[in-house]
C-alpha cells in the first residue's frame, strides 16, 4: 500500500530564512501539494534537541484553507534517530487500543522544491480539532514540554522550587485563566494527606485513564514520558483531568538517541510525583495491576503486536530505499521488526517478574 506524498514549496527567499537559524520558531510562508490539492501553509521548524538532526522536523499550520480534513495544523515527524520509523505510530495506536486518548498518526513521504526529503510521521496536534473530531466536551489543553512536567513543586531541572506551578507546560488550548485549574491540580497532587488523597484525587483526576496511560508507558518503556511528553486535557463536562500521550518514538527497546536500552530500564512502578502518589493507594495500585495483566493477556503480546510491525516496516521499505538520510541503513531497518519482537517479550518477563512489587 502506498503512503500519501507531500510536496512542498518555499521560495527561495523563505527559505534562506526558515534556514538561518533552527531555533527560530517564527513561520515562513509555504504551499503544500498533496492528493491533486494545492495548500497555502505556514511552516516552522519544530521539537527540541530534534533540530539539530540533519533530517529537520516541521510545524505545518493551515493557512488557506484554514482548516484542512479536520485539522488547523498537523507535525511532521522526520523519527531520524528510530531506525525503524514505526516506533511513534507503534505506540500512540497502541495507547488508542488500551483506552486512552490519542493522537492519530500516519507516514508520508515529503519533497521540499521537488528534492526528495524521505519518509515522515504525521502526527495530529492535541488541540480544539482533536476534541471536536471526538465529539468531547471542550476543555483546556497543557503540553508538558520539558522536565518540570512532572506534578511536583519540585523542578524536574535542577531539583529547585518552580519559579511557577505551571512551569514545564504550554497552555494550548483555553483561556489563561484555566491554568488556575492546573495549578489547583499540581498543589493538591502534593499537600493531601494521605488519608484525604484517595478520596480528592478522583474529583480533579480520570484516575482509570491514568492508570492505563501509566500501562501504557511502562510497557512500551518511554523513559521520558513521565515528566513531559504528554498533554494535559482537562474535560469541560466532568472537570477532571485526562492524560494524551504525545511523541513516543524513545519506545520498544530505543531511547531518545536510538540507542538500544535494557528490558528492565523503566521500573513497573514508574516515576513521578503524581504516579507515586496514585499507586500509594491499595485501591488504585490493585486496579494498576490488574490492567497490566490485561495487556499483557491481550494487546502486549507477540501475537497482537507482529501482524502490525510487519505490515507497517513491508509498506515503508520501498520508501526507506528512496529517504536520502536513511536508504544507506536499509539493514538496519530490515532487522528492526526482530529488534522490537525480542524488546516486547523480554519486558513481557520483566513485568511479570515485578508484579509481586504491586500487591
Amino acid at each position: 500500500m502506498s503512503i500519501p506524498m507531500y510536496n512542498l514549496f518555499i521560495e527561495p527567499l523563505d527559505l534562506n530564512e526558515l534556514q538561518r537559524d533552527v531555533w527560530i520558531d517564527d513561520p515562513v510562508p509555504a504551499k503544500l501539494l498533496t492528493k491533486g490539492e494545492k495548500l497555502d501553509v505556514d511552516i516552522a521548524y519544530r521539537g527540541s534537541h530534534i533540530r539539530e538532526f540533519k533530517k529537520k522536523s516541521y510545524h505545518i499550520g493551515f493557512y488557506k484553507p484554514a482548516i484542512y480534513q479536520g485539522a488547523r495544523e498537523i507535525h511532521l515527524n522526520a523519527e531520524y534517530k528510530d531506525p525503524s520509523f514505526i516506533r511513534n505510530k507503534l505506540s500512540l495506536d497502541f495507547f488508542s487500543e488500551v483506552g486512552c486518548l490519542s493522537p492519530t498518526s500516519k507516514h508520508v513521504f515529503l519533497t521540499l522544491n521537488g528534492k526528495a526529503q524521505g519518509i515522515y510521521l504525521e502526527l495530529e496536534s492535541v488541540d480544539q480539532q482533536f476534541l471536536m473530531k471526538r465529539n468531547l466536551p471542550l476543555g483546556a489543553i497543557f503540553y508538558a514540554v520539558n522536565g518540570d512536567g512532572n506534578f511536583s513543586l519540585l523542578s524536574g531541572i535542577g531539583k529547585k522550587t518552580k519559579a511557577s506551578l505551571t512551569s514545564g507546560y504550554e497552555r494550548k488550548y483555553g483561556s489563561k485563566q484555566t491554568e488556575t485549574d492546573l495549578e489547583e491540580m499540581i498543589i493538591r497532587i502534593n499537600t493531601l494527606s494521605r488519608a484525604d488523597f484517595n478520596k480528592e484525587i478522583i474529583r480533579i483526576l480520570d484516575v482509570e485513564k491514568y492508570l492505563r496511560w501509566l500501562a501504557g508507558v511502562v510497557l512500551t518503556q518511554n523513559y521520558d514520558g513521565f515528566v513531559h511528553n504528554y498533554a494535559l486535557y482537562r474535560n469541560g463536562a466532568t472537570g477532571r483531568f485526562e492524560i494524551i500521550p504525545w511523541d513516543y518514538d524513545a519506545t520498544w527497546g530505543r531511547d531518545v538517541h536510538g540507542r538500544l536500552l535494557g528490558s528492565d530500564f523503566v521500573p513497573i512502578t514508574g516515576f513521578n510525583t503524581l504516579t507515586a502518589r496514585i499507586l500509594d493507594v491499595d485501591s488504585f495500585r490493585r486496579r494498576y495491576q490488574q490492567i497490566l495483566r490485561e495487556m499483557l493477556n491481550t494487546t502486549f503480546t507477540l501475537e497482537q503486536m507482529n501482524p502490525k510491525i510487519e505490515r507497517l516496516v513491508n509498506n515503508l521499505r520501498p520508501y526507506v530505499l528512496r529517504d536520502p538520510y536513511k536508504k544507506h541503513a536499509i539493514e538496519k531497518f530490515d532487522q528492526e521488526p526482530t529488534v522490537i519482537a525480542e524488546f516486547i517479550e523480554k519486558r513481557r518477563r520483566f513485568i511479570k517478574e515485578q508484579m509481586y512489587k504491586l500487591e
